[in-house]
């Protein structure tokens, strides 16, 4: 079923640098430092280094989960939101877009802050907690990692299996946006194609 997107607004992709996505978190995946900024080791076998130190909000215990992003869908009409904790997505299996948005003083998303970024393997980012999200994926599903809190992840399968009320998220319907993606560069293979 074909669509008229000539009224419905557009996210466009921007570039994934620290700057640009720093209104939603941080970037993961940055060049190693060894300017004793961080701490970090190189040699001729290994190099490590402290990227984030990951925040799951006040008593709450960090959760490494394994997440199969499966929507290709071009539309975005629904965002999510993670009140207590920062939420670390890392692509495995393919490059993800990650649409986001800020929170209003209310705690409602700010449109006006959307934004949609290519996350590819080997990057990586953290969103802070309040931030508005979801994401999309090409034409074939991409295994991340995830870093959560063990209780939004309870909160959220309790809400979407039993229709729980939700504590430490929400999901909020939004006027239907399409992601800006052309033809040539679609994630993966394609977007809603």
């Amino acid at each position: 079923m074909s669509h008229d997107c000539s009224q419905v607004s557009r996210i466009e992709i921007q570039a994934l640098t620290i700057d640009n996505f720093r209104p939603y978190g941080w970037l993961l995946g940055k060049t190693i430092r060894l300017d004793g900024s961080v701490p970090a080791f190189s040699n001729r076998e290994i190099d490590f280094w402290q990227e984030h130190i990951f925040n799951p909000g006040s008593g709450g215990e960090t959760e490494v989960l394994w997440v199969n992003y499966k929507d290709t869908s071009r539309e975005v009409s629904r965002l999510e939101v993670h009140r207590l904790t920062q939420q670390a997505v890392v692509p495995l299996t393919g490059e993800i877009i990650q649409v986001v948005a800020a929170s209003d003083p209310d705690g409602s998303p700010d449109i006006s802050s959307i934004s949609a970024f290519r996350v590819r393997v080997g990057e990586g980012i953290c969103m802070q907690a309040g931030c508005w999200h979801t994401t999309r994926v090409g034409a074939h599903d991409v295994k991340c990692l995830m870093l959560t809190r063990r209780s939004t992840t309870v909160d959220l399968i309790n809400h979407l299996t039993a229709g729980s009320p939700l504590s430490e998220s929400a999901i909020w319907a939004i006027d239907k946006k399409i992601l800006a993606v052309e033809h040539s560069s679609r994630v993966g293979q394609s977007i809603g194609s």
